[in-house]
């Protein structure tokens, strides 16, 4: 069909590059001048969305990025050359010859991956990138530490593998300071006892958004891995998170698709959950949990309708939500809703949204599902 209409979105998230780009820079500003800014761009960019995020991170300064597997690498690197990409989970046999293809860095924690990729490097005739993840006490991927000396000096041995970084991961930044102090003196323990190394040029990392707080201005660290933090969202309250003041860049908007008014005692959606005590006017939003609203919702959230706070009435279903908006008289059909980011002088914050569906901003940014329209505001930051 030629020149077809664009069919409005029911629900829809807003996308504010401009205020990516800021939060880059304000954070760069808060870190020491020789930290080199890693950008998270792992699962969508946590669901904003890989091409456009990526594109304005290269933009605006970013000296890397990171993903969690190579076909998200293989997707950054088609964006944009010359960038050093950073495969930050193991790979899977069948991976390591499409790593080489598009150029990407991968993470080594076992001496058997240390000969899968010499191999695969011999047999592109040239040395592979690798960094040595040192497991401190996250206990998922990365050689334990009592074990890393032995095997950076196994990568350092292969003429197909190159060593250019080293790294650990913080289990508990965010909630648990004296263990992630533990963990930083003994990567650097683990880091000074690894022969070899001193006289290469390494990028050392150790802190994602939430260990920000404590990183040293001295010392080997010199890179940070900056993920949550650059769409707008603090993991934690801490001084140096307050000052670098970062703007959201998502919000996530729907419409209210029906309006009708119940007497007292009607049953709200299935199982009866909510009895209205009184006559109700009802707002029935066109998204549910297949858009991106969670079913732990249910009975707890809030959402801003014509700028003022209406809860959510029921279970959230697969498709509709049902709001109560007796105290909002001018709601109708076809209103913007905002389930989170501000609406007049009210606003619903991403951890707001999060703490009502039980979980997390990283789990509620990558459940946003693919029927949510990502519109992209691209203003001068």
């Amino acid at each position: 069909m030629k020149n077809a209409p664009t069919i409005p979105p029911r629900c829809w998230a807003e996308i504010d590059l401009a205020a990516l780009e800021r939060n880059l820079r304000r954070i760069r500003q808060a870190l020491p001048p020789h930290i080199r800014y890693v950008a998270v761009v792992k699962a969508d960019a946590y669901g904003h969305g890989l091409h456009p995020t990526v594109a304005r991170l290269m933009h605006a300064g970013a000296d890397l990025f990171a993903v969690a597997n190579v076909a998200e690498g293989a997707a950054v690197r088609e964006i944009g050359p010359g960038w050093p990409i950073l495969v930050l989970g193991p790979l899977l046999p069948e991976e390591a010859e499409f790593a080489v293809h598009y150029d990407l860095t991968c993470t080594v924690s076992s001496f058997a991956e240390v000969d899968r990729l010499d191999q695969v490097g011999r047999q592109a005739g040239r040395a592979l990138p690798v960094h040595l993840k040192i497991d401190t006490g996250m206990g998922r991927a990365g050689v334990w530490h009592e074990h890393a000396p032995a095997l950076a000096a196994e990568i350092l041995k292969r003429p197909h593998l190159s060593l250019d970084g080293v790294f650990t991961h913080f289990s508990s930044a965010d909630c648990d300071p004296e263990f992630t102090d533990r963990q930083r003196r003994l990567f650097l323990d683990t880091l000074s006892r690894c022969i070899g190394i001193a006289d290469r040029r390494l990028l050392i990392h150790t802190d994602n958004s939430a260990g920000l707080e404590s990183l040293a201005e001295d010392g080997p660290i010199n890179a940070v891995r900056v993920g949550l933090l650059q769409f707008g969202i603090l993991p934690h309250e801490s001084s140096l998170l307050a000052r670098v003041q970062p703007d959201p860049v998502f919000s996530f908007h729907t419409r209210i698709g029906l309006v009708k008014t119940v007497p007292a005692g009607t049953g709200i959606s299935y199982g009866r959950t909510r009895v209205v005590s009184r006559e109700t006017k009802l707002a029935v939003l066109a998204a549910g949990y297949g858009d991106g609203i969670p079913r732990a919702c249910s009975d707890r959230g809030r959402v801003l309708v014509r700028g003022r706070r209406c809860p959510i009435l029921g279970r959230v279903t697969m498709d509709q939500t049902v709001v109560d908006v007796t105290d909002v008289p001018e709601a109708d059909l076809g209103d913007e809703v905002v389930l989170v980011g501000r609406q007049g002088s009210e606003q619903i914050s991403l951890g707001e949204f999060s703490h009502w569906a039980d979980t997390i901003p990283w789990e509620t940014l990558t459940s946003v599902t693919k029927r949510v329209r990502r519109i992209y505001r691209t203003g001068l930051s």
